[in-house]
C-alpha cells in the first residue's frame, strides 16, 4: 500500500504530536547499541527506533533535542520511516542532507535529500527511504546537515551501531 504525501505529513504530525508530548507513554521493548525500540503503551499502533546524536556542531546550539527515528504504525502499511527531529526550525529553501558513511569506507558516502515539516525532517523521495535504511545497516555512521532560519549550518552525528539488530526487532515489534 502506498500512502500520498499528505498522508505521510499528517501521521508525521500525528507522531510527532505523540513522540514530543506522551514519551512517557511509550514503553521500552529493547535496546542495541546506539538505538532504543519504543512501543505505544496503549495498544503497540506505534513502534519506533529512537537514537540521539553522538556528536553535533556547533556545541551549544540554542534548540531542543535532536533525534533520529524509524517509525512503523500497524495498519497503515507504513513499516519504517525515517525521520529527523532537527530541534529547530530550519531555513526555507535550503534541503537538509542525511550522508551515510560505508563502515568498510570502499564506497564513496551515500547522500539523500530530505524535506522538512516544522521541525521534522523526511526523505524527500519515498522510493530512496529503502535505499537509505540499506545504506544504515551497512554503514558506520550517518550524518545530518541542516541550516536554522538564523542561517546557522547544524550537523548531527549518529552512531549505526545496532541498527541492523534494531530493525529487525522494529519489523516484529508492530505487525
Amino acid at each position: 500500500m502506498k500512502i500520498a504525501p499528505r498522508a505521510l505529513a499528517l501521521i508525521a504530525t500525528f507522531a510527532t504530536a505523540w513522540l514530543c508530548g506522551a514519551a512517557s507513554a511509550a514503553q521500552v521493548i529493547d535496546s542495541f547499541g546506539d538505538w532504543t525500540l519504543y512501543r505505544d503503551a496503549a495498544g503497540g499502533k506505534l513502534c519506533f527506533l529512537a537514537s540521539k546524536p553522538s556528536g553535533s556542531t556547533p556545541q551549544g546550539a540554542n534548540r531542543d533535542a535532536p533525534l533520529l527515528y524509524v517509525s512503523s504504525w500497524t495498519g497503515t502499511g507504513v513499516k519504517a520511516e525515517l525521520s529527523v527531529r532537527l530541534g529547530f526550525p530550519a531555513k526555507k529553501g535550503l534541503e537538509p542532507l542525511i550522508t551515510v558513511s560505508n563502515r568498510n569506507n570502499d564506497a564513496p558516502p551515500s547522500v539523500y535529500r530530505m524535506f522538512v515539516k516544522d521541525d521534522r525532517a523526511f526523505v524527500t523521495d519515498s522510493t530512496q527511504e529503502l535505499k537509505l535504511l540499506d545504506a544504515m545497516k551497512k554503514g558506520s555512521k550517518l550524518v545530518v546537515e541542516a541550516t536554522s532560519e538564523r542561517g546557522t549550518v547544524i550537523t548531527d552525528t549518529y552512531a549505526l551501531n545496532g541498527i541492523t539488530a534494531g530493525l529487525l526487532a522494529l519489523a516484529g515489534a508492530c505487525n
